[in-house]
């Protein structure tokens, strides 16, 4: 297993701490002339499977710069090609979302993890400075584990190994902490042999959780996304996603500096059934969640967050203006 802390010598690590003090989200801001009204900056995108003359074009005219792609296990020389269109219209592709993938799960960890590299390849072919990865998930098959918003869990900070996940008897969430422990190690394990290609192509790893029944508290998801402690390794957090576990406020706390971009979605915690630290609910739109935004955005000007606000949510062909002023509101707040 390659070394955290040693990985590639002095000079490497050198040069990747380099490349995010100076990343690509603050150039191309720069190069828009967004004016800096916050220590910290906020730009727009959404999400598309790839550019195309048509959604650049709308999406551009509605106030976006900013794109993710879907479209992640592509020819490098498509991904150029679509580089081109998007940035005709100014329009920059951040982000590829590689999104799930099972290395807990032995049958598929070779390929998982080859996958990654493509992954990697592409994302620096479109000239993108991250990937999204969910690095496994669990549950299922009868599988007992506590509401998402009752979770309590006792970890080893050093290894993260968990050793209870609710206040009481945890014998019922035996098979649980034991699958949790299995990913723990495989998404480690798979993370860092993924690090010498994402130096190479001079993309970040970028973890997010989604539901997935891993890491499920603010302080043991900052853990896991810190535990790598290197420059190539963050976190890319969901802003709702979260919610029915705990206030949108705990995990930006918690995960502080580790948050290189974000996804932006809405979800209503049930007025009966919820309480002010999470519980059941539903997907709402953005500006009818149950998120403060006001102090979420002061939140993120505090931690110095500069960077994307994607849109996860809403119909890109014909709601732009509409997402384009919500999002407006939040950075403004």
């Amino acid at each position: 297993m390659i070394s955290r802390r040693n990985f590639l010598g002095a000079a490497s690590v050198a040069a990747a701490t380099g490349f995010l003090l100076q990343s690509q989200n603050s150039v191309h801001a720069q190069e828009q002339g967004v004016a800096r009204t916050f220590p910290s900056e906020l730009y727009k995108a959404r999400i598309a499977a790839a550019p195309t003359d048509e959604i650049c074009a709308a999406w551009k005219a509605s106030g976006f710069d900013g794109m993710e792609v879907t479209n992640w296990n592509i020819p490098i020389a498509e991904a150029r090609t679509n580089r081109q269109i998007a940035e005709k219209h100014g329009i920059h592709v951040h982000s590829v979302m590689r999104g799930w993938t099972n290395f807990n799960q032995p049958n598929n960890y070779d390929a998982d993890v080859e996958s990654v590299k493509t992954a990697l390849r592409i994302a620096s072919a479109y000239g993108a400075d991250g990937i999204l990865l969910v690095p496994a998930r669990i549950g299922g098959g009868g599988m007992r584990m506590p509401d998402p918003w009752a979770f309590e869990i006792d970890f080893d900070p050093q290894t993260l190994n968990i050793n209870t996940v609710a206040e009481g008897d945890n014998a019922p969430y035996a098979d649980y902490i034991a699958a949790h422990n299995v990913a723990t190690e495989s998404s480690i394990r798979a993370i860092e042999s993924l690090i010498p290609t994402a130096a190479k192509e001079g993309v970040r790893i970028l973890i997010e959780n989604v539901w997935n029944n891993l890491w499920s508290t603010p302080k043991f998801f900052a853990a896991f996304c810190k535990y790598f402690d290197h420059p190539w390794v963050g976190c890319y957090f969901d802003l709702g996603n979260h919610t029915r576990y705990a206030r949108c406020e705990e995990w930006i706390k918690e995960l502080g500096n580790s948050m290189v971009k974000l996804h932006i979605k809405g979800y209503k915690v049930d007025e009966v059934q919820g309480r002010l630290g999470g519980g059941p609910g539903n997907w709402s739109r953005i500006d009818q969640a149950s998120i403060d935004w006001k102090s979420v955005r002061q939140l993120l000007a505090e931690k110095r967050y500069n960077g994307w606000l994607t849109i996860e949510e809403g119909n890109p062909a014909n709601d732009n203006e509409l997402y384009s002023r919500i999002l407006d509101e939040i950075i403004a707040m």
